[in-house]
């Protein structure tokens, strides 16, 4: 099955996205801190079942191809996302859908589950966390510049975005998300994950040096009847790094 590309007009920006597969299963693929479909969901867009599923990856609005507007992190960056992706959805006709949240993208999916319940039909997170510790901001500091990063992980989104781009909004994110441990507890969205009424399964790499394994226990503990997968190998792009057994865990709790 090909996948289509487009863009279409949501809460006053162009949000681009890409669809694929044919299923009744909606399912919206939510990426990181930078990220697109293209750029962190190639595996899951190629590979996951066309036949279950109908799979849309888009891109946030400053992010990937939803350019203008800049990528800004006002405090309430989070929700924004979060209504804009669930808006997304409802704009191609999708009634219910299933979430797949990464990293800033789980936390988006995190708010929508819960301030949408009843669009939401099953929920996915990996490397996400619903507060900001001081050993989160030490973290974050430490990717702050972005010519310190691999060539692997820069190359992509360097010819994305271009070099400036790229190196000011990772500042900018690095500012925007450590404000968040100025709050009480460093809370994010953490009141409102007794909200999550949805089958939620939250998938966490054992070896993540970008998330601490404490914030996926803390999810799971606080959404009712949820599932916890820890990946020993994982890191922090476990469903890149080992995309098959991924995508069979989720496609399994799909369906």
């Amino acid at each position: 099955t090909s996948i289509t590309s487009a863009k279409i007009q949501v809460n006053g920006v162009h949000l681009h996205y890409q669809q694929t597969g044919e299923g009744s299963h909606a399912v919206l693929l939510l990426p990181g801190m930078l990220g697109s479909g293209q750029t962190d969901f190639g595996p899951q867009l190629k590979s996951m079942n066309k036949q279950l599923f109908t799979i849309v990856a888009w891109d946030p609005r400053g992010y990937g191809k939803s350019i203008p507007p800049s990528r800004d992190f006002p405090p309430d960056f989070f929700e924004r996302d979060a209504k804009d992706a669930v808006d997304l959805m409802q704009a191609l006709k999708f009634k219910k859908f299933s979430l797949l949240g990464w990293s800033d993208g789980g936390i988006t999916a995190l708010i929508a589950a819960a301030k949408y319940p009843n669009l939401i039909h099953k929920l996915v997170v990996w490397g996400a966390n619903a507060s900001v510790t001081q050993e989160d901001v030490r973290i974050y500091n430490g990717i702050r510049d972005v010519s310190k990063w691999s060539e692997k992980v820069k190359k992509p989104l360097e010819e994305l975005y271009g070099h400036d781009y790229f190196a000011k909004t990772c500042e900018a994110w690095v500012d925007g998300i450590s404000r968040f441990a100025e709050n009480s507890n460093g809370n994010i969205c953490q009141q409102l994950l007794p909200d999550i009424k949805c089958p939620t399964f939250i998938i966490h790499g054992e070896k993540d040096p970008l998330v601490p394994q404490p914030h996926a226990e803390y999810i799971h503990k606080h959404i009712k009847g949820s599932r916890l997968l820890l990946m020993p190998e994982g890191k922090h792009n476990l469903h890149l790094r080992f995309a098959e057994d991924f995508n069979r865990q989720v496609e399994d709790f799909l369906r």
